[in-house]
């Protein structure tokens, strides 16, 4: 890519981070194995055990991703003399044992919990949507570790490759921990902190935390492009050595290609779409095009400021109801008088009990008796997510569509 050409020849490099959000029980019974039947057609055929794939080439993305996450970088890095310094090695001395806190408190509980509740879902899922995101991608590829595409959208812009004298400024460090600090601890955003930490360091999008995350998540940067959706919602490249800024006529994004530490590749694409019926009638709807062009989904939904329950959002809350084979979201998604009895089999998690108070006006009486209902009693969820971040307050909806999306 043209931008890496001129940036590698930088004596110092590494990226930083942003984002934010788009706007803002524990149990002791052992895991009820996931009964969703789902036809073969969409599950994907065992396969003779693969060669072990080779080790993928050391890209100038994945040494910038490694050194903004806290992790070593090759021994001929031009980031390398950078690891050498006070403030660098204390925070990676930091980082390391928040993700290793985090890893033992969220990650394993659940890798456990989705293996026997997702098994089917995650089988018969390549392709994962993931609206009012930001660049989020340390959730979803947790909860969808096997999917070949991610397609995730928030209001942040896509960023850009920090200028050499912000990868140099030692508020970086500080600003990366201030920033991380919530989504570690309460498995979500803030977005106004994380702004104006971000901003204090000159930082101008989401691409930094999307390689931090893919660094921390065992992934391996093979390759980045900038790209944007035309009106029609094709995805094309974008002819710039930047992120093409957001225009009536253009959705900007980035695409990254990653390789798992099981040799597995995938594609990351994250575009700065505003998702409201409006915004999308001045866009031509570009994003509800290109995502409906991408065959069926599973489509995720976290900490997404209940915008889905308002009206002028229905563009692409009838878009995820009418493509999707599989929803798992917390009660922040979509509302449940959205959801029709006849066309989908619905699966309660954890507790429900109310919206925080910020958000107290979108209740569900009707999730509520749902969770009440002694015939059917909510399956446990031995971990916290959303705004209701403790582990015995928050909930899961996984929705199964009875006659599954083909094409």
């Amino acid at each position: 890519m043209r931008f890496f050409a001129a940036w590698l020849l930088l004596p110092v490099c590494m990226v930083s981070l942003v984002a934010c959000s788009e706007h803002n029980s524990a149990s002791s019974e052992q895991p009820v194995t996931s009964t969703i039947s789902i036809p073969d057609t969409l599950i994907a055929k065992p396969q003779p055990t693969p060669e072990p794939a080779p080790a993928p080439a050391v890209t100038a993305e994945q040494e910038v991703a490694a050194y903004l996450a806290g992790l070593p970088v090759a021994a001929h890095s031009t980031l390398q003399p950078l690891t050498t310094q006070p403030a660098w090695q204390a925070y990676a001395q930091e980082a390391a044992k928040s993700w290793t806190t985090y890893h033992d408190t969220r990650t394993a509980k659940i890798e456990q919990w989705a293996a026997t509740e997702l098994d089917t879902v995650r089988a018969a899922s390549p392709t994962v949507f993931y609206p009012f995101s930001g660049p989020d991608f340390l959730n979803v590829t947790t909860m969808f570790p096997g999917s070949r595409t991610y397609v995730l959208m928030g209001l942040e812009p896509v960023g850009s490759v920090p200028r050499p004298a912000t990868l140099q400024n030692p508020k970086l460090f500080t600003a990366l921990k201030a920033s991380l600090w919530s989504v570690l601890s309460f498995s979500f955003f803030r977005t106004n902190d994380m702004a104006v930490e971000l901003k204090s360091v000159e930082l101008d999008g989401a691409l930094p935390l999307l390689l931090l995350f893919a660094a921390r998540t065992d992934h391996h940067v093979t390759g980045l492009r900038y790209v944007q959706l035309t009106p029609d919602g094709q995805l094309q490249a974008a002819d710039s050595t930047a992120a093409p800024k957001s225009t009536p006529k253009i959705i900007p994004g980035v695409e990254l290609k990653l390789q798992s530490k099981a040799g597995l590749e995938k594609t990351v694409l994250y575009f700065s779409a505003d998702l409201s019926d409006w915004k999308l009638g001045t866009t031509q709807q570009a994003p509800i095009k290109y995502v409906r062009s991408l065959g069926p989904l599973a489509t995720y939904v976290k900490s997404a400021t209940y915008l889905m329950h308002k009206l002028y959002f229905s563009k692409v809350r009838n878009l995820i109801l009418e493509r999707s084979n599989y929803i798992l979201q917390d009660d922040s998604g979509i509302a449940m008088k959205y959801f029709r009895p006849a066309e989908w089999q619905l699966t309660y998690y954890g507790t429900y009990k109310r919206p925080i108070n910020l958000f107290a006006k979108h209740y569900q009486p009707e999730l509520t008796a749902s969770y009440s209902d002694k015939t059917s009693p909510p399956r446990p969820l031995p971990f916290g997510t959303g705004y209701n971040w403790r582990q015995n307050d928050s909930n899961l909806l996984l929705a199964h569509r009875t006659k599954l999306v083909q094409e």
